[in-house]
């Protein structure tokens, strides 16, 4: 099993930056792919960025050329680093990884507040 745990949100001015961590821990050999996705009140939760082992990244549009997915070479840590940010990206942000074998994990969120 894996286990995720996210930190970093907080509450920030629109135009401000934030940087979400997410430390994994439990069977991190078994990693293959980790990404934020985030949950906007009365709204589904959409992906925002991943990044594979080997260092692939793919970002929403809406996200693109803001936010920056990172990741330690031992995917032991996986970081979000969000600029210009706005009202719009407010909203519970999800850590999630998928093992080599398929099976997925979520952290329990953290909340990021953009006041407009």
């Amino acid at each position: 099993q894996v286990q995720l745990v996210e930190s970093g949100g907080g509450l920030v001015q629109a135009g401000g930056s934030l940087r979400l961590s997410c430390a994994a821990s439990g069977s991190i050999f078994s990693i293959n792919t980790m990404a934020w996705y985030r949950q906007a009140p009365g709204k589904q939760r959409e992906l925002v960025a991943g990044i594979t082992r080997t260092g692939r990244t793919n970002y929403d549009d809406s996200v693109k050329g803001r936010f920056t997915i990172s990741r330690d070479t031992a995917m032991n840590t996986v970081y979000l680093q969000m600029n210009s940010l706005k009202a719009e990206d407010t909203a519970v942000y999800y850590c999630n990884t998928v093992t080599m074998d398929g099976i997925g994990y979520w952290g329990k969120g953290t909340l990021v507040t953009v006041s407009s």
